[in-house]
């Protein structure tokens, strides 16, 4: 019982990582620059699951805070890149 225990443990990471890769962002211009950023303190679905209530004054609080309340490390030439790229791919129609 205890090696099936302990086996299972051992599992448990690599199974909530395993549908990490299924999460493709929208092509679009700037897709590797949100992708690489983001995806460094989040999963990409957080993107598809915002967007529906986000427009781009949302994802403009939305990174603003990622990056001065959550401490993400994204440069702030990136800033405007990510920004562009989420509203035009994930932002809520005007």
């Amino acid at each position: 019982m205890n090696k099936t225990l302990y086996a299972l443990l051992l599992l448990l990471p690599a199974l909530a990582l395993a549908d990490e890769s299924a999460v493709k962002l929208r092509q679009g211009s700037n897709q590797d620059v949100v992708a690489r950023n983001c995806a460094v303190c989040h999963s990409l679905d957080y993107i598809q699951m915002n967007s529906r209530f986000l427009d781009r004054k949302g994802w403009e609080a939305t990174v603003t805070k990622m990056v001065k309340v959550m401490g993400a490390p994204i440069k702030e030439e990136d800033v405007p890149l990510i920004l562009d790229y989420l509203d035009q791919q994930y932002g809520k129609p005007k």
